[in-house]
């Protein structure tokens, strides 16, 4: 076993397509992270493929920020210690009743409860075209395509030194950033098809290449588009940054946690 980095900082994304909230710690199950994506806003102009409001449609959604009314009962199941305790390990998926509730602080500082209508309406503001908006809630993530993401701050320093400018790496809007040992850049990539614990316990296997899009280029904190953005990554990079990963044992994580190569 060979240690190759450290976790830097772990974030989950409550309400799909907008901000995040960085964790002291995170339960990591094999749906993904306890908590993330388990709301998103329905839209029936969206592909029926992927039928989500997002920010590259809706830029405001990047600048809502989601807040747990229960933030510590929001972070692992309810049953975690006593569903771990029974050979092999019961897998805890469902939180207890209003675990999960929330309410959405905007730029305006407006705060909306997550299931105001309201709060659609806001988001339906300035939109082209006919928009139906409605609330979606999961107990497990809504996620794109793959439980958990990852990149490292090797990656991202190189697309700024590519770029030659500072990135929020809110931008890339991962689960877990973290430190490689290597100096590297998309080194990562490397880690395709291996087995990584990270911490005591949890076990992921890194699957594929992050492909990206537009959600690159728009600044977390302003919606601003830079266009640049995406354009380098996919000129140099062949559009991906970061790596998908799936569960395979689950466990809490924490920031400074190492990471190491099990086969």
């Amino acid at each position: 076993m060979k240690i190759i980095g450290t976790v830097e900082s772990l974030w989950r994304y409550p309400v799909k397509g907008m901000r995040g909230e960085e964790l002291p710690e995170a339960f990591m199950g094999f749906s993904g992270f306890y908590g993330d994506r388990c709301y998103a806003i329905k839209d029936s102009a969206a592909r029926k493929g992927f039928p989500y409001l997002n920010g590259n449609v809706q830029p405001e959604m990047l600048r809502c920020q989601p807040h747990f009314h229960h933030f510590e009962r929001s972070l692992k199941p309810p049953n975690l210690s006593e569903a771990a305790s029974i050979a092999p390990g019961v897998t805890p998926s469902n939180a207890d009743t209003n675990d999960f509730d929330l309410n959405i602080i905007t730029t305006s500082g407006k705060t909306f409860s997550i299931d105001d209508p309201a709060l659609l309406e806001m988001l339906g503001e300035n939109l082209r075209g006919e928009h139906d908006l409605s609330l979606a809630r999961s107990d497990r993530a809504l996620t794109d395509c793959r439980p958990v993401s990852l990149i490292s701050q090797q990656t991202i320093r190189q697309i700024e030194t590519e770029l030659d400018i500072l990135l929020d790496k809110r931008r890339f809007r991962a689960n877990i950033y973290f430190n490689l040992n290597s100096d590297e850049g998309f080194g990562e990539d490397k880690l395709i098809g291996r087995r990584l614990r990270i911490g005591e316990k949890a076990e992921i296997m890194v699957l594929e290449r992050d492909p990206r899009c537009k959600a690159i280029s728009l600044d977390p904190e302003t919606g601003e588009h830079n266009p640049q953005i995406l354009k380098n990554v996919a000129q140099l990079h062949e559009a991906n940054a970061g790596v998908y990963c799936t569960v395979l044992v689950e466990g809490i994580l924490t920031a400074g946690d190492s990471i190491e190569i099990l086969g």
